[in-house]
């Protein structure tokens, strides 16, 4: 165990570059395992390097321009996999090899055709194999989130016994409840004896849109590494998303948690993510979206104007994002009118507002958004008919 910090393992480069459309070269790469160095990220997964020799080359280049973060390259549990991740990270400062096999019985016969004690055997050679080339191995038991949970605690135990220094959970398919995967991390805290040799990993999965809960929920129950992805991105429905982990530990200071993430630089690098991987957020996104600091109802903008913790639990400029807005619509008051006709240079005071207001409505019911420009015209309007009168 390693105390009240959490890890933060970036596999962006990695899991996230699953996303159809989304493949990188190795500049692109580099230059964003740069940036998730300086936001604070602790392991950044760059690669799967035995999967082909670009991705070799990515793995290889980050191993030599990253200096403060571990470079973790990923392999199945077979020596050659791991012989090259070894090549590809031979000039890392902190290398780190991440190994590993399915553990479900679905995966064990499905996949593999095997048995609970063949795949045992398997686990355990493959990280002795990784401990010739680093005293930083990872091993991770796919499928665990639908893995017997005694079974699960023989291979954990075996493995770290043969060297593994952070053992990975992951829900792979997003399966688990909160409740059912922060059980699964406890069972593991009180029933593998050496499990204080080793940190616990969450990885989980979005296919029923709990990969952040129940990641939130392993680190309740124990866990000490979070594995997760810049705007959620990953195979399928996605993984864990950084963003939303970082800001969760943060907010919640009564967990005793905390992480070295400068959360200052979420947006920019959420925007960065996007841009380089031609994959747009969806703008209700927590965090990183272009609507999470918008306030479109009268009564939100109302409360808001009155006192912006209302309806704000972050402020925009604690994670980089730019101020908060006040978007008119047909479901604005005059609360919102006020200030966004203040905002443009005009002063107008209460009954001239309550006409405005009619005249706004008019518009709003016409349009998505009410913008300055028919704001503008509004006032002016109304203006030239106070002067006539």
């Amino acid at each position: 165990m390693t105390g009240n910090k959490v890890f933060i393992f970036d596999t962006t480069l990695r899991d996230g570059e699953q996303v159809p459309g989304c493949k990188l070269n190795t500049k692109e790469k580099l230059k964003l395992a740069l940036e998730l160095e300086a936001l604070g990220v602790d392991i950044i997964e760059a690669g799967f390097p035995i999967s082909s020799p670009g991705d070799f080359e990515s793995v290889n280049q980050i191993a030599r321009h990253v200096k403060n973060a571990t470079v973790c390259g990923l392999t199945r549990a077979v020596q050659k996999d791991i012989d090259v991740a070894a090549q590809a990270l031979k000039y890392a400062v902190r290398p780190r090899i991440h190994t590993g096999i399915g553990t479900s019985d679905l995966h064990i016969k499905a996949k593999f055709n095997s048995t609970r004690e063949e795949i045992l055997e398997r686990a355990v050679q493959c990280v002795k194999w990784a401990r010739h080339y680093t005293d930083d191995v990872e091993f991770y038991a796919e499928d665990a989130g639908r893995t017997d949970n005694d079974y699960l605690a023989r291979v954990i135990e075996a493995v770290i016994k043969a060297g593994a220094t952070t053992v990975n959970i992951p829900d792979t398919t997003g399966y688990c409840l909160p409740s059912q995967y922060g059980e699964k991390i406890a069972y593991l805290v009180n029933n593998v004896p050496n499990i204080d040799k080793a940190v616990i990993s969450c990885h989980c999965h979005n296919d029923l849109g709990l990969a952040t809960a129940n990641s939130i929920a392993g680190v309740i129950a124990g866990a000490r590494q979070i594995e997760c992805t810049i705007n959620g991105l990953g195979e399928r429905a996605g993984n864990t998303s950084l963003e939303e982990v970082a800001m969760i530990i943060r907010q919640h200071k009564d967990l005793g948690l905390y992480t070295t993430i400068q959360a200052e630089q979420l947006n920019p690098i959420s925007r960065l993510v996007s841009d380089t991987m031609r994959m747009p957020v969806q703008p209700n996104k927590a965090i990183v979206g272009s609507n999470a600091f918008s306030h479109s109802s009268g009564i939100h903008q109302d409360g808001f104007l009155k006192n912006a913790q209302t309806y704000e639990i972050i402020a925009p400029e604690e994670v980089g994002a730019d101020s908060s807005k006040i978007v008119l619509t047909a479901r604005s008051g005059r609360s919102a009118l006020a200030y966004r006709f203040q905002k443009l240079g005009f002063q107008f005071d209460r009954n001239d507002v309550d006409v405005l207001y009619d005249e706004f409505l008019k518009v709003a019911d016409s349009k998505k958004e009410v913008e300055d420009s028919d704001l503008a015209f509004i006032a002016k309007q109304y203006q030239s008919k106070a002067a006539v009168a």
